[in-house]
């Protein structure tokens, strides 16, 4: 008996179904592929900002480096001053969170010279009456704020210029070369290496 029904119907329709599962396949594996490829640029991307803000210094040094002998008697100097602004285009940076390290080529060394508390930063505290003896005892503080805008605060903000100062220790004395190291949290360091002079007096510009 010859057979009514036939089989090319049912042959198309798989065919269709085999073609349109390709074509789901294909279309997440396309998603897949361009998602991971968005990814990968925008990493990419994130990493490029991230290296040139951690290899481009956001603090630069305004005028000289000052040392402050406060006895002269001494051949030794009792703190520096720093004048510090923020690079063109630098965004507002707070100080709070910098790290300052210092070294000298008579053996004093200070990896992480502490802060002074909040209540003593307006005039450094005690840093500008007494001398430092050892690396450890070393503090710095915000002497002055220059430009500021506004209410005072922590943060370092465009055209304004802050005097850092730093107490040194006993070794800092004449002909030593000393090397203090501004490490904001965000950007390279400033590192700042000068040579105390032959002869002191009370109030020189330090090279």
């Amino acid at each position: 008996m010859k057979n009514i029904y036939s089989e090319d119907a049912f042959t198309g329709l798989e065919a269709a179904i085999v073609l349109i599962a390709f074509v789901v396949v294909a279309a997440v594996f396309s998603y897949v592929v361009l998602g991971a490829g968005f990814f990968t640029t925008q990493t990419a991307q994130a990493t490029v900002h991230t290296g040139v803000a951690q290899a481009s210094s956001s603090l630069e040094i305004v005028g000289n480096v000052m040392g402050i002998d406060t006895d002269t008697a001494t051949t030794r100097l009792t703190f520096i001053n720093t004048s510090v602004a923020l690079t063109a285009g630098g965004t507002s940076m707070d100080l709070t969170g910098m790290v300052i390290s210092y070294s000298d080529t008579g053996g004093g060394r200070n990896a992480n010279v502490e802060m002074n508390s909040e209540s003593d930063i307006t005039n450094c505290g005690t840093i500008l009456t007494t001398q430092v003896t050892t690396a450890d005892d070393m503090r710095w503080c915000v002497a002055q704020r220059i430009n500021q805008v506004g209410t005072a605060n922590n943060l370092l903000e465009p055209n304004e210029i802050w005097v850092i100062t730093v107490g040194l220790p006993s070794t800092a004395s004449i002909n030593q070369k000393i090397t203090v190291n501004l490490q904001p949290a965000v950007g390279a360091s400033l590192p700042i290496t000068r040579t105390i002079p032959g002869g002191l007096s009370a109030v020189q510009a330090i090279y």
